[in-house]
């Protein structure tokens, strides 16, 4: 085959598998611009390849991306240490399909992804190719440069830790439609009781301003408070701020406009009819992809790619059953 023709064959499988290398990649980072940056790399990897010599393009492109992701991680595993006040992962707009696919919705929560930071860099791959996306042990083990035996007993360790630490929502989405419309009409008002109606006793806020803009410095703990610093002079609401429901990685949210431009994105964890938690995003870093990138959908009968270039996203991941039985 001519180079032409490798390079079509080598761009049709990368727009084929795109919607999972992002997702691995975001799910590793925590973060839509480094999970674009990665897919970036793999591509430019990618198309040195002869396309022809590989026997399991999806298997090789998923090593290619998690090792990228993996060496990406421990760089900003070290910055975050050092990151001013409560970090975030990038918010990730969703389409409503997801939320109704519950276990997706759970994988990409914010919650499930500050659970997923505690995690050494090996761990979260491996625990996420196994337990998110479900792929066999010999694939992990390839993307992993370890054994079949290490990847099982890492497996176990990581599904043990998440399991203790991992949030358990509950309830229907028509509860969580209406929580957010309880929310947001408090929050709009000024109404501390509508707030302190709302809000379960146990609420947790965290507020990421990345030190560039104004956020809690440390998390909010517990109704009364969280619904003071809500209604007492938090800037979300006045002439110039407006709030639009949204859903932010599988959650309903609220996107904070201040003279109709991105402000903040709140992120509202709702379990049984009560808003547990709030994560509140305002560092503008965080926030410049939502300007161009489409909702994230879940398709299990197809999936869109048109209009994109081979490495950009905004995509849909596949149900898990669509990655392939487990081995």
């Amino acid at each position: 085959m001519n180079d032409d023709g490798d390079r079509s064959v080598s761009t049709e499988a990368f727009v084929t598998h795109r919607n999972l290398l992002f997702t691995v990649a975001y799910e590793l980072l925590g973060s839509a611009v480094d999970a674009e940056d990665v897919l970036q790399e793999t591509w430019l990897q990618w198309a040195d390849v002869d396309p022809g010599a590989v026997r399991d393009q999806r298997a090789f492109l998923v090593t290619i991306v998690t090792r990228q992701a993996i060496r990406r991680l421990r760089t900003l595993g070290r910055r975050r240490e050092s990151y001013v006040g409560p970090w975030l992962p990038e918010p990730l707009l969703t389409a409503p399909d997801v939320a109704d696919a519950i276990e997706l919705a759970d994988n990409l929560s914010m919650a499930m992804l500050l659970v997923l930071e505690t995690l050494a860099p090996i761990e979260r791959a491996v625990f996420v190719l196994r337990e998110v996306f479900d792929m066999p042990y010999a694939e992990i083990a390839s993307a992993v440069a370890k054994s079949r035996t290490a990847v099982r007993q890492i497996a176990h360790r990581a599904r043990a830790h998440v399991a203790a630490r991992r949030p358990h929502g509950a309830g229907s989405a028509a509860d969580a439609r209406r929580a957010l419309e309880a929310f947001q009409r408090a929050v709009e008002t000024g109404d501390l009781q509508g707030l302190l109606d709302i809000l379960a006793p146990e609420v947790v806020f965290l507020g990421d301003g990345g030190g560039v803009k104004q956020a809690a410095p440390r998390p909010i703990v517990g109704a009364d408070r969280v619904a003071r610093v809500l209604c007492g002079g938090t800037g979300w609401m006045g002439g110039r701020t407006s709030a639009e429901p949204a859903h932010v990685n599988g959650w309903p949210a609220l996107i904070i406009r201040l003279d109709d431009e991105i402000d903040g994105v709140v992120a509202v964890r709702i379990d049984d009819g009560l808003v547990t938690g709030l994560y509140y995003v305002r560092n503008p870093h965080k926030l410049a992809h939502l300007h161009r990138e489409a909702a994230l959908e879940h398709r299990p009968a197809a999936i869109s790619c048109a209009d994109r270039d081979p490495c950009r996203s905004g995509v849909s991941p596949k149900p898990r059953s669509a990655f392939g039985p487990r081995a």
